[in-house]
């Protein structure tokens, strides 16, 4: 062994142990194994940076911020409302919410698909009365079996295909992953979804992700073209009976009616008022096509716009002008503190909108029913108040009324038209990449382009929208993945292997490929381990003359199927609290699911991509 395969065997065992001992982020430890490579001499000070650059670190970008999109405009509730049956047991239940994550994570990041449908699960694991781990571990596991259909769909598959390109053998197509990933993903959901949330351990959560704010009043109004207007109010009742949303009131001309007959007809312009948790809010109002009342100026304002509307408009514009129209518009949870100058005021009397330029949205009274209107109610102390606007704008009102920030909520309320155009942009950028008209990270990096001039991501959000610890970490360890290959450690590692287990056989080195790089992402981070195997992966395929891609593939399927740990993979450590689970908790389900990967996995690459 040479003294520079010494060298670069030193840094990446060095590297690998940090990342087990976890004291400093995946980030910071890519970064000085990098720094480490470039002192030593082994990369070039010149190609020092030159991962940040890489295609793979550019769509991982871009796929983060297109997720965002989908996610904030609401694109994903038309799917949530049809593909889940509102009244399953929990076997049906868990199994559609986990076929649901897998389907998303095919085409938008598995961490934001997850993301999105937490607050889903865990209103099923309380319907059902289920502990929230039972339903939060199968949504994490096949979302994370979903993002192995596609080449955007998890880190790994862009860099196996990122290194199979510099290793002169071309790129991966957006759906050769798919024939080995569907089966994984369909045997693994069909598994999960029968069998393994059974496996799951029973835990209370160990920590409350926010709070008990109890029920919201809110008004909503009733728009033209609402599947609501021209209902009886005895059906909109039945439908938001899901939502655990109720109406306690009804609002017709500025006249209140505050116990309406449930056999009268809803019209367009009509306001309800709802009673509902926060966490239903959303899904509440999007199942009929209801918008908070208070909430509508931002988009009345956008379309006058546009339009370039008359005196009429541009006078209600004026009453409003102090309304906020930052891009960067957040939802914040405020209590009312027993000092506050709010007390027994009313939202017209302090003149929220026009003095501060924030909207109040809704009205937490801690177990106390109001019949006023919203615009009249009389503020209480222990009030909890959903205001929107700019968070500056927020701040400096919380300070100047003597409230409390509790939280800022993760509510998106739908906006059908923004969600039609997220959808259409993603689904014309990866059929651009799919049909190869242009690179990956070209045709990504303009449907990015597009969502900010199109609107469906605010151009101040795009930078918060991309996971950059995940990006520093590729950018830093692309040079050193090519620093294993140009020196001939790769080849090194990959001898050893094949001589001392698979002893030239081709089959069984293709199993300690998929069997090692599964062991490896249990431990460290998915993307840092496709980054270490390929080169080792293609040294195997050259030793045994076999072909590459079965190997390669076999490192992207390996690095993507983190089931053991809570560590192995961002959605893993996601669900951790929320779940309530301990460090040994996730093997229970994830060794099955691991057998499964492995039993499926390897015939599946030997028939797709013979060796």
């Amino acid at each position: 062994m040479r003294f520079e395969q010494l060298l670069i065997v030193g840094i990446l065992i060095a590297t690998i142990g940090m990342f087990l001992w976890g004291r400093w982020r995946h980030d910071m430890v890519a970064a000085g194994a990098l720094l480490a490579c470039v002192f030593a001499g082994l990369v070039p000070y010149a190609d020092a940076f030159a991962g940040f650059a890489h295609p793979a670190v550019i769509t991982v970008a871009c796929v983060l911020v297109l997720s965002h999109g989908l996610q904030t405009s609401g694109a994903v509730d038309v799917l949530t409302r049809h593909m889940l049956p509102a009244k399953a047991g929990p076997t049906l239940a868990i199994f559609s919410l986990t076929a649901l994550g897998a389907l998303l994570s095919a085409f938008m990041n598995n961490v934001g698909a997850l993301a999105l449908l937490i607050p889903v699960a865990i209103q099923i694991a309380g319907r059902l009365n289920l502990p929230p781990g039972k339903v939060l571990m199968p949504l994490a596991f096949g979302s994370i079996l979903g993002g192995t259909t596609t080449l955007i769909g998890t880190p790994p598959n862009l860099i196996v295909s990122s290194l199979r390109a510099e290793a002169s053998l071309g790129s991966f197509g957006m759906f050769d992953f798919t024939p080995v990933g569907l089966a994984l993903t369909a045997l693994g959901v069909v598994f999960i979804g029968l069998i393994g949330w059974r496996l799951v351990p029973a835990r209370t959560q160990a920590g409350a992700e926010g709070f008990d704010t109890g029920t919201y009043l809110t008004e909503a109004l009733v728009p033209e073209g609402s599947k609501a207007a021209g209902m009886k109010l005895r059906e909109i009742e039945a439908a938001l009976e899901e939502a655990e949303a109720q109406i306690i009131g009804l609002v017709r001309n500025d006249v209140r009616v505050s116990t309406p007959n449930a056999g009268r007809h809803v019209k367009a312009g009509d306001i309800l008022i709802i009673e509902a948790e926060a966490e239903t809010l959303a899904s509440a109002l999007s199942g009929l096509g209801l918008l908070l009342e208070e909430a509508q100026y931002k988009a009345e304002k956008e379309e006058h716009e546009e339009s370039g509307a008359a005196s009429a408009a541009k006078e209600k514009d004026k009453e409003k002008e102090k309304a906020p129209l930052s891009d960067e518009i957040v939802l914040v949870e405020l209590a009312i503190l027993p000092t506050s100058g709010l007390l027994e005021h009313t939202p017209t009397e302090i003149q929220l909108r026009s003095r501060y330029g924030i909207n109040l949205l809704a009205v937490s009274s801690q177990g106390r029913r109001s019949r006023a209107r919203l615009r009249t109610y009389r503020f209480k102390a222990g009030d909890v108040l959903m205001m929107q606007g700019a968070p500056d704008t927020i701040a400096e009102f919380a300070t100047a009324a003597s409230c409390v920030p509790l939280a800022e909520r993760a509510l998106y309320l739908p906006d059908k038209r923004k969600a039609l155009t997220a959808s259409l942009i993603m689904a014309v950028a990866v059929a651009v990449a799919a049909f190869g008209l242009l690179p990956i990270a070209v045709a990504f990096t303009a449907a990015v382009l597009a969502s900010m001039a199109l609107r469906t991501v605010q151009p101040r959000t795009v930078y918060e929208a991309i996971d950059w610890p995940v990006v520093v970490l590729l950018g830093a360890l692309i040079p050193v993945a090519a620093a294993m290959q140009s020196t001939g450690t790769a080849d090194l590692i990959a001898r050893f292997l094949l001589e001392n287990i698979a002893q030239g056989n081709a089959v069984i080195g293709l199993a300690t490929i998929l069997i090692v790089t599964m062991m490896l992402t249990d431990l460290m981070n998915n993307a840092a381990t496709a980054a270490v195997m390929c080169p080792i992966a293609l040294g195997a395929a050259g030793h045994l003359g076999a072909n590459p891609d079965t190997f390669l593939m076999a490192v992207a399927v390996g690095a993507s199927c983190a089931f053991m740990t809570p560590i192995g993979h961002q959605n893993n450590t996601l669900i951790l609290g929320p779940g309530g689970f301990r460090f040994g908790d996730y093997w229970r389900m994830g060794l099955p699911v691991d057998i499964i990967v492995v039993s499926v996995g390897l015939p599946m690459l030997l028939w797709v991509w013979p060796l």
